[in-house]
């Protein structure tokens, strides 16, 4: 296995390295960036002032809104350069266009060749994508170039279908998944209906994206304790978005997602978008490295991560980042307890009978946060209403309202207005 030299210098090499592209990530953004020329002119910038990681500080931070409200300007490139349209998720507001050259696409593959790299993945490896490659989504496609930058083996087979998965799996012996984790559980369950023996299979290990699969002490939460004590897999934990085009991929130790300073520089900010200490939660805020269509500037994810800067016993010196413990903008202030979906869906996944969820927030009249889950389960006892807000207020000290549903309702819901990821989380305030 490689690991890219940057990886594996010091602390102080690293940063040195990415300094030294400040000049560059600015005068690039200065020349063709209307936004950003517009927000240097209008806070009177001076952009050749600006030399060290920490003068970073004195830029305003990018949001999503602004990306929304001024996502053409965003565009570096004349759109005869443009090679592919993106589109974000859409989780929290409206779908963003990106843009991408040749360069970018480029910068895309190798960014997934040394994750997978990082994942242990050898050419040898054959992994079968549960993911889709259409609908105008990144990450199918980053896989699916990095893989074959790789020269590991792929079989397409996208999101769903558990009958054409394990009919992949026995025809062509893949030896890892790249999927959402809570399809696992989906696979497991027809497995045992099924008879099939799940770890004399091929596959043994799996790249996990989109949901975290570990609590912030690196421990498997629910949903990934659920996976291993029926199928004996490798999982790597993944946290990657279309704006960064970057990901942070585990290594073997399972420690968090490794950063790749060449691609991006981080920084973890608080509420007044200040710098937090290592152990403290902070917003992932990001700049993007070698990016020529829209490239990004202090820009706020609204995912709230800790970061791990002592080194990895893989030979990385990289900072880790760990598991998303919720995004900003989903932040739930139920009765006084402040709450993440992530650790309602981590109570929801420990319960045998609920198949799948719905988790809706809403305001009541006075503005104050109301959550309602909305389950869906085979079968309705009496009792199980009390026991899941029992569960919640053993572990949260709140409960929420439950209302119950068939998994098939709840499966409808989650794809609602044609989305092409399962919306579990809700947010109507």
């Amino acid at each position: 296995m490689s690991i890219p030299k940057i990886e594996t210098e010091s602390k102080e090499e690293i940063i040195k390295f990415q300094e030294s592209q400040l000049p560059i990530i600015l005068g690039y953004l200065n020349s063709n960036s209307n936004f950003y020329r517009r927000l240097f002119n209008d806070n009177s910038i001076n952009i050749n002032t600006i030399k060290t990681l920490d003068d970073l500080t004195r830029i305003p931070v990018t949001t999503k809104n602004d990306l929304q409200k001024h996502n053409n300007d965003f565009l570096c490139v004349e759109k005869d350069k443009v090679i592919d349209y993106i589109t974000t998720s859409g989780t929290l507001g409206e779908p963003v266009t990106f843009a991408m050259t040749n360069g970018d696409l480029e910068r895309l593959a190798y960014n997934e060749y040394i994750s997978f790299l990082c994942a242990d993945t050898t050419k040898e490896d054959i992994y079968q994508l549960l993911v889709t490659l259409d609908k105008r989504f990144m990450a199918g496609m980053a896989y699916f170039m990095g893989l074959r930058k790789l020269g590991a083996g792929i079989i397409r087979t996208g999101p769903g279908l558990q009958k054409m998965q394990f009919e992949s799996i026995k025809r062509f012996n893949p030896t890892g998944f790249v999927t959402v984790p809570s399809f696992i559980p989906k696979l497991i369950t027809y497995a045992i209906n099924n008879n099939i023996s799940l770890n004399e299979t091929s596959v043994k290990k799996a790249i996990c994206i989109g949901e975290p699969i570990r609590n912030p002490d690196f421990t498997l939460n629910q949903l990934g304790k659920k996976i291993a004590e029926e199928w004996d897999l490798k999982l790597y934990s993944t946290y990657a978005s279309t704006e960064m085009g970057t990901a942070f991929t585990e290594c073997s130790e399972g420690k968090g997602g490794h950063h790749h300073p060449e691609m991006i520089i981080v920084e973890f900010l608080d509420e007044n978008n200040n710098p937090v200490s290592e152990g403290e939660a902070g917003e992932v805020t990001i700049t993007t490295i070698g990016v020529e269509g829209m490239p990004l500037l202090r820009f706020k994810t609204g995912d709230m991560c800790y970061h791990h800067t002592e080194p990895c016993r893989c030979g990385r010196n990289t900072m880790r980042l760990g598991p998303v413990i919720g995004r900003k903008q989903q932040m739930i202030k139920l009765k006084g307890t402040t709450i993440y979906p992530p650790a309602i869906y981590d109570i929801l996944n420990e319960i045998d009978y609920i198949d799948n969820y719905i988790v809706e927030v809403s305001s009541n009249e006075l503005g104050i946060d109301e959550l309602l889950i909305k389950i869906g389960s085979l079968y309705h006892k009496p009792d199980y209403e009390k026991n899941i807000k029992d569960n919640f207020r053993a572990k949260l000290r709140v409960a929420p309202e439950i209302e119950f549903y068939s998994p098939q309702e709840i499966a409808k819901l989650h794809f609602i207005n044609d989305s092409r990821k399962p919306q579990v989380f809700i947010d109507k305030r």
